[in-house]
């Protein structure tokens, strides 16, 4: 069964991502806010399919659309020491180097430090301007 959630009409185009940000104050008297509050804060989807249906939004211009979407995985930073299959805490590092190539994957938004996540999948390591031993990693909470 599909995940379906609302997002503004303007938004609604099959295959573009976005990342879930949270419920909106706005939103608190809506009887349709479940719908739009059954996504993951920091969560990032991708669109794919955008249904026929629209309602209206205080939120959005113009209407909402009701869109399918498919959760996208969590691609971050991790110790170079840690392997696939493993159960760890991302520790978030000490870094003002905004300008690096990798900085948003090791501040992503998505990864909570006081959380476990399990090492889906390594890609490949990552050059460190602080000295740091990373690899780029896919993680599931």
């Amino acid at each position: 069964m599909p995940l379906v959630t609302l997002i503004g009409e303007k938004l609604a185009k099959e295959n573009d991502e976005f990342i879930y940000l949270g419920p909106q104050n706005d939103c608190k008297n809506c009887k349709l806010k479940t719908v739009c509050f059954n996504l993951k804060p920091g969560g990032r989807y991708k669109i794919t399919k955008v249904r026929d249906k629209r309602h209206s939004c205080s939120v959005h211009d113009g209407n909402a659309a009701v869109v399918e979407v498919q959760e996208m995985p969590i691609i971050t930073s991790i110790d170079k020491r840690i392997s696939e299959g493993n159960i760890t805490k991302i520790e978030k590092k000490e870094c003002n180097n905004i300008g690096c190539k990798h900085y948003k994957l090791c501040f992503s938004i998505r990864i909570q430090h006081d959380k476990q996540y399990k090492v889906e999948k390594i890609y490949e390591s990552i050059e460190c301007p602080e000295g740091y031993e990373l690899q780029k990693a896919e993680v599931s909470d």
